[in-house]
């Protein structure tokens, strides 16, 4: 069933209470998905498999179908896009939009920001008042092997304050109609209300260093190896390919590095506590062209890798940090898992002819394929 039907369909009450709206990540499994999305899915899958996540909770799809419902989006977000053209830039960037202004000018429903502030109130109940969180999107087409929407909803980090958070998650549901996400819906053929958007609420990480990690070689589908790239801070800029980041690879068996790039890290993404956000600065000059990670922290993030492989079952792309608040595993926790898709779907051994660029491009452009770019 579509948003567009979920969102007509039935008596046009709301559920009562949070659980329609609000799990837990610990709460909730990988056969969610179609309620949670696929980050927050695979969030729970990490949980399920042992791995230290920060704790959190996902606004679930049936909130973004209920929002639709309760201002009949459905109908007026058809009318602009049925009749647009795959290849129509201008036309798509305005009515791309014109639909997150429906989306953000709307209010939420109560029972809706009722059980979003009860799922905050939760978390600062277990970690402190006004505690950060980074609000993500989730959606339903996320990591689809034929098409991976990967990288196209919008994130928000140190979010403070219910209120915020609440603005978020609906930043995130209107992110679900950027130009870039319309037109790539359009030429894979999947209409506009057929995919919905949750968001993951998520205890802010800290960072000293993050990064991605894939087990297996994205540059020739070696599934003996764990590649993983690092920098000092959060991930975000890594992720996005505003920084150069330090590069390991791993053999997977000996969990030692058989290949390093350290590269030069000018610039990292860190919290500002006093002003309740994140800083891009320059990173001081003794650590600049120094590893972002000891070699006790990358064995630990090597051995989480092959750990989650093992438990998920397929090769994995991993998002993770190192908290330094945290003793256990040398801090490491994970933010974010999905399969890697290009090599594991290879339907033969031969890999195709192709030059790879180095740092972050190199580990994620076959994953992120055939985007043109990752927000």
């Amino acid at each position: 069933m579509s948003v567009r039907e979920r969102a007509t369909t039935g008596n046009g009450a709301f559920a009562t209470g949070s659980a329609r709206y609000v799990i837990s990540f610990d709460q909730a499994s990988k056969d969610d998905h179609p309620s949670l999305g696929g980050k927050c899915a695979g969030l729970a899958a990490l949980i399920a498999a042992g791995a230290a996540v920060p704790p959190g909770f996902a606004v679930t799809t049936h909130a973004y179908a209920d929002m639709l419902a309760a201002h009949d989006l459905a109908d007026q977000i058809a009318a602009r896009t049925d009749a647009l053209s795959a290849y129509d830039v201008g036309g798509q960037a305005r009515i791309a939009q014109d639909i997150r202004d429906l989306i953000r000018t709307r209010p939420m429903p109560a029972e809706i920001a009722a059980a979003i502030r009860i799922g905050y109130a939760e978390l600062c109940d277990r970690f402190g008042p006004d505690l950060p969180v980074a609000v993500r999107s989730s959606g339903t087409a996320e990591d689809l092997p034929e098409a991976s929407f990967a990288g196209q909803g919008d994130t928000y980090l140190w979010t403070v304050g219910v209120d915020a958070v609440i603005e978020r998650v609906r930043d995130c549901w209107a992110s679900l109609f950027t130009a870039r996400a319309i037109a790539y819906r359009a030429k894979q053929g999947l209409g506009h209300l057929e995919l919905a958007m949750a968001a993951g609420v998520q205890k802010m990480v800290d960072a000293r260093a993050a990064g991605v990690a894939m087990s297996l070689d994205p540059s020739n589908g070696d599934r003996s190896k764990i590649v993983i790239e690092s920098t000092w801070g959060l991930g975000e800029p890594l992720v996005s390919g505003e920084v150069t980041p330090d590069c390991f690879v791993i053999d997977k068996v000996l969990l030692e590095s058989v290949k390093r790039t350290i590269a030069p890290k000018l610039r990292e993404l860190v919290a500002d506590h006093r002003a309740r956000r994140t800083v891009l600065r320059e990173v001081d000059e003794a650590r600049r062209n120094i590893p972002s990670l000891t070699e006790g922290q990358l064995r630990a993030v090597a051995r989480t890798v092959k750990t989650i492989e093992k438990a998920i079952g397929v090769p994995q792309d991993i998002e993770w940090a190192i908290d330094p608040h945290l003793p256990e595993n040398e801090g490491v926790v994970l933010l974010q898992s999905r399969p890697e898709t290009v090599w594991t779907n290879k339907k033969t051994e031969t890999a195709p002819a192709r030059t790879y660029a180095t740092g972050i491009e190199g580990v994620l452009s076959t994953l992120l394929s055939p985007l043109a770019a990752r927000k």
